[in-house]
């Protein structure tokens, strides 16, 4: 049996639905689940990842764990206590969806320090264990979807600089091999998208999708800013502008990662929002 946590995030999500197509047994677990959110046979389980005697009922049968990295709340958690759980309830693989940040920020308390504490200790758990890395997800363009329903309209900073942001069905596709097939144990998979795209262009695929001309804004720092913490914690603001505006060779690099894995090439941002135009319709 697999356990996801976090499954009903766009992540999670996806992965339950794989792993049931392939006939594998799930529990799937978040802070707030209920029938609808998961399909037909799925064992659902309410729990906090940032209480970990909440999660020893969920691993009771498990083989294999989906650990998110617990995002805002990542300092909150007690990793090791989480793996404890785990492996009292018989989990014997690990696949942590961790950050890009770990390896391209380390100095960034939210990105970098915290993610690669949680990764410390998924790698000294005993667990065989996979990491995944992703950068900025296709997905975090809902954040647009009321702009764009109701003026057709975008506004974001950094028109112009791309980044390769990753399909998060392609995070969760590579999530589901780590769990189910031997070969990954010791790996760190880093994925990307299959090229460069900036929030202009990713604006434009919008509209392509939607068949109607989205209007691109370009805010100043400020103006991002001023929105973003309303949201977020400052310090992610801060470093989430950096890596947006100023992002490093590395944080711009074209991962092979998922096609090495899935054998075949990630999808663009463009076949992403092709099949979630409805959530800007």
């Amino acid at each position: 049996m697999f356990v996801v946590t976090g499954a009903t995030g766009n992540v999670g999500r996806g992965l339950v639905q794989i792993l049931v197509a392939a006939g594998e047994r799930v529990t799937a677990t978040s802070r707030g689940i209920s029938e609808a959110d998961m399909p037909e046979g799925v064992r659902r389980r309410t729990a906090d990842l940032t209480d970990p005697e909440s999660l020893r009922p969920v691993f009771d049968g498990a083989d294999a764990l989906f650990l998110q990295n617990g995002g805002p709340s990542a300092h909150l958690l007690s990793p090791r206590d989480i793996l404890d759980a785990a492996k009292a309830g018989g989990v014997e693989r690990v696949v942590l969806l961790s950050s890009q940040g770990v390896a391209t920020r380390p100095e960034s308390g939210s990105h970098g320090g915290v993610a690669r504490a949680i990764e410390d200790a998924v790698r000294e758990s005993g667990l065989e264990w996979t990491i995944l890395r992703p950068g900025g997800f296709h997905s975090n363009a809902y954040a647009w979807a009321e702009a764009v329903r109701t003026r057709r309209a975008v506004a974001t900073p950094f028109a112009d600089v791309g980044l390769p942001t990753v399909d998060p069905g392609d995070i969760a596709g590579v999530a589901a091999a780590a769990l189910r097939e031997d070969g990954h144990h010791g790996r760190v998979h880093e994925l990307t998208g299959p090229s460069l795209t900036t929030p202009r262009q990713r604006a434009e695929a919008i509209g392509d999708a939607l068949g109607e001309p989205v209007r691109f804004i370009e805010q100043t720092r400020d103006e991002a800013r001023a929105e973003m913490v309303r949201f977020m914690p400052e310090p992610v603001v801060e470093t989430t502008l950096t890596i947006l505006g100023e992002p490093t060779p590395a944080e711009q690099r074209v991962s092979p990662d998922v096609e090495r894995v899935l054998g075949r090439p990630p999808r663009s941002f463009a076949d992403w929002a092709r099949k979630n135009v409805a959530a800007f319709r």
